[in-house]
């Protein structure tokens, strides 16, 4: 019982940033299920999925309230993300968990540097719908493709394109990624869930945690400027790559 309730504030921790960030706490959730569980890296990626599925639910009704999310882009991307999911999956489960725990540091890393490169580029400017549908479905694939792969959702990739080329504020980025990581996020999980790399009692207790507090990070999330939006998110993820990799 106590290791429950343990599990549910961590994931009310994770909730808060989730919501903070829109990436539904799954970015964080892997790093901290392998550092406090020793979880290898494919199981961690699967139970932070099952925390996470609820968590981008809530996500998207907390965001649409305040921000409206366009339904028909978002059906485009996740459509695309769903199809491409699967198979980012299959590449994961059939990796070595310590080559695929390097490669995830990598990408942490690597989505670092790109979060503080938007900072410092000029942000294209330009309408949403007035974009053609290739643009969308090929983000979309490119989202779906990692987000099953590394377990994070579509989001963590879709956010920073759509602001530093297709436009969008950051809120409006958040809430449009977070639409589209349902169906990947469901799909990954199914698989990773198939292949026995989900620990079900730890994801349910850390998701009844996220959906108590992610509402608190959307809130956060749209008084906070976006620049520092940015920089949490930059901090936190090279503090994750630098943790795991010092676990190697």
């Amino acid at each position: 019982m106590i290791d429950f309730i343990i599990n549910i504030v961590i994931g009310g921790l994770l909730g808060v940033f989730g919501g903070l960030l829109g990436i539904g706490g799954g970015l964080f959730a892997i790093p901290t299920l392998s550092l406090l569980y020793g979880m290898d890296q494919q199981l961690a990626q699967g139970t932070a999925l099952a925390m996470v599925v609820p968590n981008i639910v809530l996500g998207i009704y907390k965001y649409h309230q305040r921000n409206k999310i366009n339904w028909k882009t978002g059906a485009l991307l996740g459509l695309c993300a769903f199809a491409l999911s699967w198979f980012g999956a299959l590449v994961a489960i059939d990796l070595d968990h310590r080559t695929m725990r390097k490669i995830f540091i990598g990408f942490l890393i690597f989505i670092a540097i790109w979060t503080v490169l938007q900072m410092l580029a000029k942000r294209a400017s330009s309408n949403l719908q007035q974009l053609p549908w290739p643009y969308f479905a090929g983000l979309g694939s490119i989202s779906g493709f990692f987000g099953g792969l590394f377990g994070i959702g579509s989001a963590v990739i879709a956010t920073p394109v759509l602001t530093m080329f297709f436009g969008a504020s950051q809120v409006i980025a958040q809430g449009l990624s977070l639409a589209i990581a349902v169906p990947t996020t469901v799909a990954t999980l199914v698989t990773y869930s198939v292949h026995g790399q989900v620990d079900w009692s730890t994801g349910f207790a850390m998701a009844i945690g996220g959906v108590l507090t992610i509402s608190y990070g959307v809130r956060a999330a749209h008084s906070l400027p976006q620049h520092r939006l940015k920089i949490i998110f930059s901090v936190f993820v090279l503090i994750s790559a630098a943790l795991l990799y010092g676990q190697l």
